[in-house]
């Protein structure tokens, strides 16, 4: 592929990003941010909105999540959001889904027109995951997933695995399965910043803290953070 043409694609692709953010912030009232009745106001009308039309949110969510994961969106507030959106149990499953699809849409996108440009500029920051890889791809991926991805940025754990021309099957089962745990704690916390907007008549942090919709999945995140940092010494040991 030629090089102009990457580089109109990658231009093409950072203008759909743009307008997709103009689109996100011109609908949010910068003036308001520190007004809690504002977010009481948004909590409201959300969940108005969600009802009358469930099963289409849902699919509108599902379809968003997908675009925004393949224009490297973070994933941590999209989760958040489906917990208030949809609750923990409805939120995980639609995350889940979503954003599987959407990092092999990115990894595909990558591994087709961006293969040399990716190799270029990672192969050197990833070089000891490689190797390990390559080994039994679906088993390390799927704990690298289930372990935060070893604090990389989500965006290039969705595009790292171009380095090894990982399987796209056993992309999206690795990344689906290793999601689950900490897509269900983001949901849940997400679920329960909606409840306490939802009976909360003024904003207290000590009340948001020690609230159990929230510190009980803040406390199921620490246990993640342990298990996972175990796991990092036993199977990512060699890594740097």
């Amino acid at each position: 592929m030629g090089r102009n043409f990457k580089l109109f694609l990658g231009f093409v692709y950072l203008i759909i990003l743009a307008v997709f953010l103009y689109f996100i912030f011109s609908n949010i009232q910068i003036n308001r941010l520190n007004d809690f009745l504002y977010y009481k106001e948004l909590q409201l009308n959300l969940d108005s909105f969600i009802e009358r039309n469930f099963l289409i949110n849902i699919i509108y969510f599902f379809a968003f999540t997908i675009v925004w994961v393949a224009l490297l969106g973070f994933g941590s507030p999209l989760l958040i959001m489906s917990g208030i959106l949809f609750g923990k149990w409805t939120g995980t499953i639609v995350s889940v889904f979503s954003m599987s699809f959407g990092a092999l849409v990115l990894y595909s996108i990558a591994s087709f027109f961006f293969y040399d440009l990716t190799k270029t500029i990672l192969e050197k920051r990833f070089k000891s995951y490689i190797f390990l890889f390559q080994k039994n791809e679906f088993y390390y991926f799927f704990i690298y997933r289930f372990i935060g991805g070893l604090g990389v940025p989500f965006f290039l754990q969705n595009i790292f695995p171009v380095l090894f021309n990982m399987k796209k099957l056993n992309y999206f089962f690795s990344s689906f399965l290793g999601f689950i745990p900490s897509f269900f704690i983001f949901n849940t916390i997400g679920a329960g910043l909606d409840s306490y907007l939802e009976r909360a008549e003024t904003f207290s942090f000590l009340e948001v803290v020690f609230a159990p919709d929230i510190y009980i999945p803040i406390i199921m995140f620490i246990g993640l953070i342990a298990v996972s940092f175990l796991i990092k010494k036993n199977f990512f040991k060699n890594v740097n």
